[in-house]
């Protein structure tokens, strides 16, 4: 017998508190006060008493008792401290850190009775179906009805490499020799070449030094199946070689066996390039030049033509013709960058091209690390192509510190001082150690020459020189303003905050009127629009000062720009093996930034270059930065390999030109494996199928596939959207609070950034339909143009879950795919599901308030168990936001820079965290049950109430098992339906009990497009 859902509501009405009596009750601050007590009782927290775990981990109580034990010295004894409190703190944690959960007598009855009829009607579960997998591989999958989905996922899972590309080969190719075809594109080019438009443009293409190689080049791809081109900025690689190919091979009648792939390492790279192109050409992009990235495409024609596309987009179009058999040549642009996708292309085209040896791959670098390159394709032949720029002067801190005579801060009262300092701290001690070692030789060296005055020898003995000093580069500003010739000045700092800072100091010094200059910040959260502004030349007598990060290096060039000061550092994102986790603190830069800073200064004009640290630092610098896949995590990769049936990764990474740590591989191939996304052999399993199919990070990718499955998609693909690009919120200086205002009103009081995401982009496309989305977007500091492509992807990941058969239709706002749409609290649950493990634990300080704004002055003290204490970021909206409705917080991005950061965070139940986490165990300790998610994650309960969520879970875990291998929307009217709902209406309370509003109007409302 069917349950609908609205006989499972009556059911779960009549539920008591899921939380166990006074520990959420709904009246808000109230009911806070009695959470406190609860925490106090049963050693969650408190300041009376003993200390709690997480006092204990902040180091509360050291000294007491008997001590240390006799014999240990300084650092001996500080590590006993340390193992001490750890191994309290593990113990206390796992006998203390309780949540009750209760339900009463009659409500276990009542779910008892409807999982009875929910296995009575089994009308949506094949009675054959069974998750027991044993046997080889094969066999493990035999509980798998036959279907395309199975035998696709069989053949991957099974299958190889060398197997794959032999059925690619067999594949019909779209460049098969076609005479007449290659006579009408002759024919057309000659009609072009007469064109006064191709003469114009040819006349300038000309004068570029690519032109000059033009021959030899040619030569060399016709004589060999690799190359390599290193080519200086302005040297015209990138425009020009991909035509130098095409033209020569239609003069050569191959046009209709010709098909050229150029890959750039970034979205606007491939469209403006493209464009250029065709204009180069004298025509409009569709013809023989094209486009393609994510969202976006203007093709070119099948043969005969020449496709721009990002490196992730080339990795799809490998998935389904892994032999590349129609395409020609393959151009990877830009290849010194060594992002993570260029070195997976380059390190798989090394096993393609044995079997396609009429491919050509010519791979390009814009510096001169070409050897590199050459010796991993068996040196290979390879040709540099010398740029041209205007000459730029550069000057170092040394000739800086001479004309300004900018004195650094003295270090303490003595050098000696600083001396005692550092032999506490080994980080500093060796960062001392290491710039004496340098900057003594240089300092005497300059002596000698008599070069410089005592004083600057003096300042580059600081160690605070090698400190970003914003006052000097406010100083040193001014100084060009006031004695060079005009030109616009572009400072390159390392972050969003030091832009803000040195902005701000700029703004307020009196010494930059409006009149006479105009200060632009520059950073990748600036609205599109507001960056065009930065291109245009100001009215004469005005200084134009642009502050940068790393985007002006090589993502856009200023024309105008005839200074630069470059402070020497930049945010490199990291991976920390030790910690397992993302850092981006600020780094020196390599020669190859430094180098591409100078030149923006010589673009159009001689120019001048001030470099902020000494010639004597400079030495020390890398040659080049090092390869994203070394400094990021690798689970994309990994699913990418997958796919490809690449084999064992270890295997597979150690041939890629600079091989990762292998311990970098196994934590990645952890998180994959806590996903359920590879089964302890290695294997994809049904869902890691699916995610390597998605151009999407694993755990967003999981999130999808759940708002899919609980008809929730709309706003839950608007946060994968948002966690997989970028979000869409920006911050204006000066107007930081303002922005955080509004920014806390589309979140809705959930205490949720990602609801923020979600709902910024619902009124977004509400106001498109009105015609009021850009009001909003200004008065929400919100990116128009990052809507609209969260938009988009909001579309595509719908199209893609329809091709899976997920959903029903590629329209993601589909009413059929929305039904529990406007239900925060589920929407919360399966952001929750897709983030685990990235679960943290809160302890806020002060009184609990319902609202944010009457909590934001309360400090947040929250910890992860990997971690210890860490901090939210101030961009989060539950950022001094404490105390919240629930311990619980998940998250997407964790990252450290000044401290350990979590950037966006939803705050969640228990319960929602017991129906969405994987459950590790369920354990009876003095007559109660212990349900365990994680070690840190466990919550105390009788036993009949386990039972009870124990087999919700057991159901749960059965239907999702079984939607993945077996692809296809939820049947609502059947059992697997009432299941849904049964856990939807279970979230649902829980939130409530905690006083939060989720469900109809308020917020995310699809059933009426007029409700806001």
């Amino acid at each position: 017998m069917t349950l609908s859902q609205k006989s499972l509501i009556s059911i779960f009405k009549n539920m008591s508190h899921p939380y166990g009596r006074g520990s959420y009750p709904r009246s808000g601050r109230s009911g806070y006060s009695n959470y406190e007590q609860h925490r106090d009782r049963d050693g969650y927290g408190g300041n009376t008493g003993e200390h709690s775990g997480y006092e204990e981990f902040q180091g509360r109580g050291r000294g007491k008792g008997r001590g240390h034990p006799p014999g240990l010295k300084g650092r001996e004894i500080g590590l006993y401290y340390r193992d001490k409190a750890k191994k309290q703190n593990s113990h206390r944690d796992s006998h203390r850190d309780y949540l009750d959960i209760n339900l009463n007598a009659n409500t276990e009855e009542d779910i008892r009775l409807m999982l009875r009829r929910i296995e009575r009607s089994k009308q949506n579960e094949d009675s054959n179906y069974t998750n027991e997998k044993n046997g080889d591989l094969k066999d493990k999958y035999t509980h798998i009805n036959d279907s395309h989905f199975k035998r696709k996922f069989l053949e991957i899972v099974s299958g190889n490499i060398q197997q794959n590309l032999a059925k690619s080969m067999l594949l019909e190719s779209k460049l098969e020799r076609n005479n007449s075809l290659n006579q009408e594109y002759l024919e057309e080019f000659k009609i072009k070449q007469r064109s006064a438009e191709y003469k114009t443009m040819l006349k300038f293409r000309e004068k570029l030094p690519s032109f000059q190689k033009r021959q030899e080049i040619l030569d060399l791809v016709r004589d060999n199946q690799v190359i390599v081109i290193s080519g200086e900025t302005g040297c015209g690689k990138t425009t020009q070689i991909a035509q130098f190919i095409l033209d020569d091979e239609i003069e050569k009648g191959n046009a209709s066996i010709t098909k050229i792939i150029c890959t750039q390492p970034r979205r606007i790279s491939a469209i403006s390039v493209a464009e250029r192109v065709a204009a180069e050409r004298a025509e409009n992009l569709g013809n023989s030049v094209g486009f393609q990235i994510r969202l976006e495409k203007v093709p070119a024609r099948d043969s005969g033509s020449i496709l721009f596309c990002t490196t992730g987009l080339m990795l799809q179009f490998m998935q389904s013709d892994p032999a590349l058999r129609n395409y020609s040549h393959i151009i990877l642009d830009e290849i010194h960058e060594r992002n993570t996708d260029s070195d997976f292309i380059i390190t798989l085209l090394k096993q393609i091209i044995p079997k396609r040896p009429d491919l050509k791959i010519i791979l390009m670098s814009a510096t001169l690390n070409s050897d590199q390159f050459s010796k991993y394709y068996n040196n290979c032949p390879n040709i540099h192509i010398p740029g041209f720029t205007y000459p730029v002067q550069e000057f170092f801190l040394e000739d800086v510190l001479q004309i300004t005579r900018f004195e650094f801060p003295e270090i303490g009262p003595a050098l000696t001082g600083y001396r005692k300092y550092i032999k506490k701290h080994k980080k500093e001690r060796q960062k001392f150690d290491d710039f004496c070692d340098f900057i003594e030789p240089y300092v005497r060296h300059l002596e000698s020459e008599k070069k410089y005055s005592d004083f600057v020898l003096k300042q580059l003995r600081n160690p605070r020189s090698e400190e970003l000093s914003l006052d000097l580069v406010e100083i040193l500003t001014k100084h060009i303003c006031t004695s060079k010739p005009p030109g616009a000045i572009l400072i390159f700092l390392p972050g969003i905050m030091d832009i803000s800072k040195l902005h701000k100091i700029m703004v307020t010094s009196g010494k930059y009127p409006p009149g006479n200059y105009i200060i632009y910040p520059l950073h990748s959260r600036m609205p599109t629009v507001d960056q065009k502004i930065i291109f245009q030349k100001p009215p004469s007598g005005v200084r134009k000062i642009i502050i940068a990060t790393s985007i002006a290096e090589t993502s856009i060039t200023i024309e105008d720009v005839v200074y630069v000061i470059d402070c020497g550092k930049m945010k490199l994102t990291n991976f920390d093996l030790e910690n397992n986790i993302l850092t981006l603190e600020p780094e020196w830069v390599s020669l190859a930034n430094a180098k591409q800073r100078k030149g923006r200064a010589g673009r159009v004009q001689s120019g001048t270059c001030y470099h902020l640290y000494s010639k004597a630092r400079e030495l020390t610098f890398d040659q080049y930065p090092l390869p994203e896949m070394l400094r990021t995590r690798l689970e994309e990769v990994i699913l990418q390999a997958k796919i490809l049936q690449l084999g064992k990764i270890q295997s597979f990474l150690a041939g890629v030109i600079d091989p990762p740590d292998p311990k970098a591989v196994e934590l990645s191939l952890d998180l994959l494996r806590k996903l359920e996304a590879l089964d302890s052999d290695e294997n994809l399993t049904p869902l890691g199928y699916h995610l390597a199919q998605l151009p999407l990070d694993p755990r967003t990718g999981k999130m999808i596939i759940w708002g899919a499955l609980f008809s929730c998609v709309t706003p839950v693909f608007a946060i994968a959207a948002s966690l997989t690009f970028k979000d869409a919120f920006y911050c204006p200086l000066g107007k930081e609070d303002e922005a955080r205002e509004k920014k806390l009103k589309l979140g809705l009081d959930q205490y949720s950034d990602h609801v923020a995401l979600a709902e910024a982009l619902r009124r977004f496309e509400q106001g498109q339909k009105w015609r009021g989305s850009n009001s909003y977007c200004r008065e929400y500091f919100l990116s128009g143009n990052t809507l609209k492509l969260l938009s988009d992807m909001k579309r595509q990941f719908a199209l893609h879950l329809s091709e899976m058969k997920f959903l029903d239709s590629g329209d993601p706002n589909d009413q059929r795919s929305n039904r529990n749409s406007n239900n925060l609290a589920l929407v919360k649950a399966i952001v929750c599901a897709g983030l685990y493990p990235n679960i943290a634990r809160t302890k806020s300080s002060g009184h609990h308030h319902h609202h944010h704004k009457t909590a934001r002055n309360h400090s947040v003290k929250i910890w992860t168990p990997e971690d210890g204490p860490v901090k939210l970021h101030p961009s989060s909206i539950n950022d001094k936001g404490g105390p919240f409705p629930s311990p619980y917080m998940t998250y997407f991005t964790k990252q450290r820079s000044t401290a350990i950061f979590l950037h966006d965070t939803t705050c969640i139940s228990p319960i929602a965290l017991l129906l969405s986490a994987p459950i590790n165990s369920i354990n009876e300790e003095k007559g109660y049950c212990v349900i365990t998610v994680s070690n840190f994650l466990k919550f105390k309960c009788q036993p009949g109430s386990a039972d009870i969520i124990q087999k919700l879970r057991k159901k749960l875990d059965f239907l999702l098992e079984y939607k993945i291998a077996h692809p296809g929307t939820v049947r609502w009217d059947h059992s697997e339906g009432a299941v849904l709902s049964a856990i939807i209406e279970l979230i649902t309370e829980a939130d409530e009990e905690m006083g939060l509003k989720c469900r109809g109007k308020y917020g995310l409302n699809f059933s009426n497009d007029n409700s806001d």
